[in-house]
């Protein structure tokens, strides 16, 4: 695994830590006031470790929509792009070695990084700028998704088994690495296990739940 690859996974486990492994307690505190949290709360994202924060609605009104801060608010908002637009050879060009990815855009660094699921946490795969830019520009509404906060979240696991659509949503960061985290705790043996399976299967039900289902037309 190649030096960034690296980086880029070690980044993730940060957030996963936060998902999977936090320690129960009893009250939930703003990570940079201490304030008391809502269960339900604004999280924050440290742009140079790519680490996850939990935070109270002031401290997160601070970073909302501001640019060349150290953190950036986290985005609540979560799209089904019904009619998204990728043939199965366009997804065989982003070079992705299962059926779940998610995509952002890192600021950063200047460019678009892919990771999936994996047993092992997150894992970033090489990604072809041109294939990438083929695809968004045959669907608008990546161009309207927020670097670092938002990401594309992909889910062709139905669809190359036959059985569903493939789903493509723009979700919050967290969403992505709450998933992350749900495989790595409940994957079991080489195939994962039922269980892993139905966890995933109850992500995306919740997902669609809470969806605002968004039209550009249809497929090609």
């Amino acid at each position: 695994m190649k030096t960034d690859q690296l980086r880029e996974t070690g980044q993730a486990f940060e957030a996963l830590r936060q998902f999977a492994r936090r320690p129960q307690k009893s009250v939930e505190r703003c990570e940079l006031c201490s304030a008391e949290v809502y269960a339900e709360h604004p999280h924050l994202i440290e742009l140079a470790r790519r680490r996850l924060l939990c935070a109270c609605d002031a401290c997160a009104m601070l970073f909302s929509g501001q640019s060349g801060t150290k953190y950036k608010r986290v985005s609540r908002r979560i799209c089904l792009l019904e009619n998204f637009h990728m043939t199965d050879a366009e997804w065989d060009s982003l070079l992705i070695p299962i059926n779940l990815a998610f995509f952002f855009h890192n600021s950063l660094d200047s460019r678009v990084t892919a990771l999936y699921p994996s047993p092992a946490g997150a894992t970033e795969s090489l990604l072809s700028l041109e294939a990438w830019n083929n695809i968004v520009a045959a669907n608008p509404s990546l161009f309207q998704m927020e670097s670092d906060v938002e990401a594309l979240l992909v889910n062709r696991v139905g669809h190359a088994r036959g059985a569903a659509r493939a789903e493509y949503y723009i979700v919050p960061i967290d969403a992505c690495y709450k998933l992350v985290g749900l495989i790595r705790i409940h994957w079991r043996g080489l195939s994962g296990g039922t269980e892993v399976w139905q966890e995933i299967a109850n992500f995306f039900s919740e997902l669609r739940k809470h969806a605002e289902v968004v039209n550009e037309g249809a497929h090609a």
